[in-house]
């Protein structure tokens, strides 16, 4: 592993978080992981349901102790369960927002005194469904918007001590439609981004020094259409 910054991704072993994973550790750093599953050979990391939120606090504790401190946090991990509100049964619903909003707000509190420590940095991963409603999908426009609020208030609690920037990111050529119904599967034709184009824009924002702030950051593919 190389010499600079600490980077601690949930969600790291697939789609984004894995190319933010990749692109960590070719510009030098070295990218820490909690996932359900193992992320690339080589790459420390602690298997976490980060549906147990204590247990996901208590995850990001190890991982900093064991590095030797954080210098930033990506909360890349989300899930989805696309469907109607009647249809979608409780423990559903509530284990997506569990994982994409709850979980965001667990690592980062337990991550900050190392992040305070070394003058660190956030980027919390929402989607352009945090800013734009669509049917079928409640629990992760909830927890997507929550993620907007959650860090837009995170960033005038830690300005000045920790940079945090929000990443709204359209949809990416990954894993993350492949097990859903196919009606809510993006179609051939889709415009879908190339996940480590995202990952480039999560690394323009750690690379800022202190004092300089990226707050927000919309990625998607030029023609995709959910946002705005």
């Amino acid at each position: 592993m190389g010499t600079g910054p600490t980077v601690l991704v949930t969600g790291g072993s697939s789609g984004l978080g894995a190319a933010v994973v990749t692109a960590v550790a070719r510009a030098g750093g070295r990218p820490l992981v909690l996932d359900r599953n193992a992320p690339a050979d080589g790459v420390p990391w602690i298997e976490c349901d980060l549906a147990d939120t204590r247990a996901a606090e208590a995850a990001t504790r190890r991982l900093a102790e064991r590095s030797g401190g954080l210098d930033a946090v990506v909360t890349a991990a989300g899930v989805d369960v696309p469907g109607r509100l009647a249809d979608v049964p409780g423990e559903t619903w509530d284990r997506i927002v569990a994982v994409d909003l709850l979980a965001t707000a667990a690592v980062i509190r337990a991550a900050l005194p190392w992040l305070e420590e070394s003058r660190g940095n956030v980027v919390t991963v929402a989607s352009t469904l945090g800013v734009k409603a669509v049917s079928d999908a409640t629990a992760y426009c909830a927890a997507k918007f929550g993620v907007v609020g959650f860090t837009r208030a995170l960033a005038a609690e830690l300005a000045g001590v920790v940079g945090v920037t929000l990443l709204v990111p359209g949809g990416m050529r990954t894993a993350f439609f492949d097990e859903r119904d196919a009606q809510y599967r993006p179609g051939p034709d889709a415009n879908l981004n190339d996940p480590a184009d995202t990952a480039a824009a999560v690394m323009f924002a750690l690379s800022q020094p202190p004092g300089s702030a990226v707050r927000e950051l919309v990625v998607c593919a030029e023609r995709e259409s959910s946002y705005p």
